[in-house]
C-alpha cells in the first residue's frame, strides 16, 4: 500500500470524524431543549422510548450521545430505568441511519456540486449568526457536507487499496475469522468513539473491494457492540442508576450481536429476498445497512417480552449502601389491611432508624473524618426512611382505625423526630471535627477524650435499650459536659490555646450533648412504645398493650 493511500485513509477518517462532531454537536446545539424536552416527555412506556430513541439518535447521528443523556436522566430521576430500556433499543435503531446515509446518498454525491456548497453554506450561517440557533445549524450543515467528502475520500483510498493488496491472503473464514473481523470493528468504535464513523469505513472498504460482504458484517457487528465502551466509560464512578443503564445497554448490544453473528447466514438470505422484493440494487453499501437494521430490529424483538424482567434484574445490581438503607425493610401498602400489623411494621421501620442514628453518632464521636461519607450517606438514608414512614402513617391514619391504635400514631411520629434530630446533628458534628482537633493543650485534650469515650459508652447501652443503666449513665454524663464546659472556659482565661477557639469549641461539645440528650429522649420514647423489637414476628401489639400505649405521657 502507498503512503499517499495511507495519508487518503487517515485523512478521510479525520474528515469523517470531524463532520459527525459537527453535525452532532450542531443539531444538539440547535435543538437541545426540545431534544431534551422530548427525551424526557416522551419516554412514558418503553414503545415510546424506542421512537423517541430513534428519532433523537438519527437527528444528532450518535446513539452515544443519547445513551449518556439517558444516563444522566435516569440518574436525576427525570427517566426511570424501566423508561431508559425503550430508548437504548430505540438509539441502536437510530444509529443505523448512518448506514443508509452512506448507502443511499455517499456514494452518488457529486462532491464539487454538492458537498462544497453545503459546506460554504453552514460556515458563512456559522460566522454570521455564531452562538446562536442558526449558528449551530450551519455548523451542522458544514458537518454533512465534511461527511460525504471524507466518504469520498476514503471510497478512493480504498479502491486503491483494493488494487495494491491481494486480498485472498488475508482472507479469514469460519467461527474463527467472524470473531476477528467482529474484534477489528469493536475495536474501530472503541478507537474513534464513534460507531457511525467505524460503520461508515466499513461500508467503505467493502464497496471498494478491500473485504469480503460477510467479513465486512462481522465488523458491523462488531462496531454495534463497541459502542457500548462510550457509555462505560461515563459510568466510571458513577451512581448505581446510571451504571445500571450502561448494562442495560451493553446486555442488549452483546445478546443482538451474538444472535446476528449465530443467524448470519440466515440473515444475508432473508436480505437478499427483501432486496429484491423491494427492488433495492445489488450494492455491499445498501446491504449492509439493511443487514445493520434488520439485526437492531430483531434485537429489539428479541429483548422486548424480557424489558420488565431486566429492570428488575438490573435494580437489584450495583445498590449503594445508600439505597439499602433508604429503602424502608417493613413498611408497605400490604400490610395497611390490618391495623395491628401495619402498627408492628411502622414500629419496626422507627427501630431500624433509631439503629441507623446510633450507628452514625458512634462513627461521628470515634472517627469523624475517615466516616464523614458514610455518615451523609447515612444522613440521606435517613431523611428517606423518615419521608417513608411520615406518608406511611399518614396512610394509616386515613384507614379505619381502632381508637386505642389512631391514639398511638402521634407518639410514634414523636419517637421518630428524635432520631432525625440525632441524625442532623451527627452529619453536623462530623461536618466540624476539626474544632476539637486544634486544641493541643494535654490537659484539656485527656478531658475532651474522657469526655468522648463516656459520650460512646452511653450509646452503647442506648442501643442495649437498658433504661436504668442509661438513667444513671445520664446523670454521670451531665456532670462530665459542665465540667468539660468549666474546664475549657478556664483554659482559655489562662490563654492555654487561642482564644478564637472557644465559640467553636464550646459548640461542638454543646453539639455533641444536644447527641446524648436526643439519645437519652429517643431511647425513653422507644421503652414507652415497647419497640424492643428486631423482626416482625417478635411483635404484634395485644389490645392492654395499646391501652398502656396510648397514655399521653412521654
Amino acid at each position: 500500500m502507498s503512503v499517499t493511500t495511507i495519508g487518503m485513509l487517515i485523512g478521510g477518517l479525520g474528515l469523517f470524524l470531524i463532520a459527525i462532531n459537527m453535525i452532532s454537536d450542531g443539531l444538539k446545539m440547535a435543538a437541545g431543549r426540545a431534544l431534551r424536552n422530548m427525551l424526557v416527555r416522551s419516554t412514558e412506556t418503553p414503545t415510546k422510548g424506542i421512537v423517541t430513541g430513534i428519532t433523537i439518535t438519527a437527528i444528532v447521528q450518535s446513539s452515544s450521545a443519547v445513551t449518556v443523556a439517558t444516563i444522566g436522566f435516569v440518574n436525576a430521576g427525570l427517566l426511570t430505568l424501566y423508561q431508559s430500556l425503550g430508548v437504548i433499543y430505540g438509539a441502536n435503531i437510530g444509529t443505523t441511519m448512518t448506514g443508509w446515509l452512506v448507502a443511499i446518498i455517499g456514494f452518488k454525491i457529486n462532491v464539487e456540486a454538492f458537498a462544497l456548497p453545503l459546506i460554504g453554506i453552514g460556515m458563512l450561517l456559522k460566522l454570521i449568526r455564531p452562538s446562536t440557533r442558526w449558528g449551530y445549524i450551519g455548523s451542522a450543515i458544514a458537518g454533512f457536507g465534511l461527511f460525504f467528502i471524507g466518504i469520498d475520500v476514503l471510497k478512493s483510498a480504498f479502491e486503491g487499496a483494493a488494487n495494491t493488496i491481494n486480498i485472498e491472503q488475508y482472507a479469514l473464514s469460519g467461527v474463527s475469522g467472524a470473531l476477528i473481523y467482529t474484534g477489528i470493528g469493536f475495536l474501530m468504535t472503541v478507537l474513534t468513539q464513534s460507531s457511525s464513523a467505524a460503520i461508515a469505513i466499513i461500508l467503505t472498504a467493502a464497496t471498494g473491494g478491500v473485504i469480503g460482504l460477510e467479513s465486512a458484517a462481522a465488523m458491523v457487528v462488531g462496531a454495534n457492540v463497541g459502542t457500548t465502551s462510550t457509555a462505560g466509560l461515563a459510568v466510571i464512578g458513577a451512581t448505581p442508576n446510571a451504571k445500571r443503564v450502561a448494562t442495560a445497554h451493553v446486555i442488549f448490544n452483546f445478546l443482538t450481536g451474538l444472535v446476528a453473528l449465530s443467524a448470519l447466514p440466515v440473515l444475508f438470505t432473508l436480505i437478499n429476498i427483501a432486496g429484491s422484493t423491494l427492488g433495492m440494487e445489488d450494492n455491499p453499501a445498501v446491504t449492509l445497512a439493511l443487514f445493520h437494521t434488520v439485526f437492531n430490529l430483531l434485537g429489539v424483538l428479541l429483548m422486548w417480552p424480557l424489558t420488565s424482567k431486566l429492570s428488575l434484574f438490573l435494580q437489584k445490581k450495583f445498590t449503594s449502601t445508600e439505597e439499602i438503607d433508604s429503602k424502608p425493610r417493613y413498611i408497605d401498602n400490604t400490610v395497611l389491611a390490618s391495623p395491628l400489623l401495619a402498627l408492628n411494621a411502622v414500629s419496626l421501620e422507627i427501630n431500624n432508624v433509631a439503629g441507623i442514628t446510633f450507628d452514625m453518632a458512634k462513627m461521628a464521636i470515634s472517627k469523624p473524618e475517615e466516616n464523614y461519607n458514610l455518615i451523609e450517606t447515612k444522613f440521606s438514608a435517613v431523611e428517606n426512611l423518615s419521608r417513608s414512614i411520615n406518608e406511611f402513617t399518614v396512610n394509616m391514619g386515613q384507614t379505619s382505625l381502632p381508637e386505642n391504635i389512631s391514639e398511638v400514631l402521634p407518639k410514634i411520629l414523636y419517637a421518630l423526630q428524635s432520631f432525625t434530630t440525632i441524625s442532623e446533628l451527627a452529619f453536623n458534628y462530623s461536618r466540624h471535627h476539626t474544632e476539637l482537633d486544634k486544641i493541643k493543650d494535654t490537659d484539656l485534650h485527656n478531658s475532651l477524650s474522657d469526655y468522648k469515650s463516656a459520650a460512646l459508652s452511653l450509646i452503647e447501652t442506648a442501643s442495649q435499650l437498658d433504661i436504668q443503666d442509661l438513667e444513671n449513665q445520664q446523670l454521670n454524663y451531665n456532670k462530665l459536659y459542665h465540667s468539660i464546659r468549666n474546664e475549657i472556659l478556664l483554659a482559655a482565661t489562662q490563654q492555654r490555646f487561642n482564644v478564637e477557639l472557644i465559640g467553636l469549641l464550646i459548640d461542638q461539645v454543646y453539639r455533641l450533648d444536644r447527641i446524648i440528650r436526643q439519645i437519652s429522649r429517643g431511647r425513653r420514647r422507644l421503652s414507652k412504645l415497647n419497640l424492643n423489637v428486631t423482626t416482625p414476628s417478635e411483635k404484634v401489639y395485644s389490645d392492654e398493650q395499646l391501652d398502656d400505649l396510648s397514655d399521653t405521657s412521654d
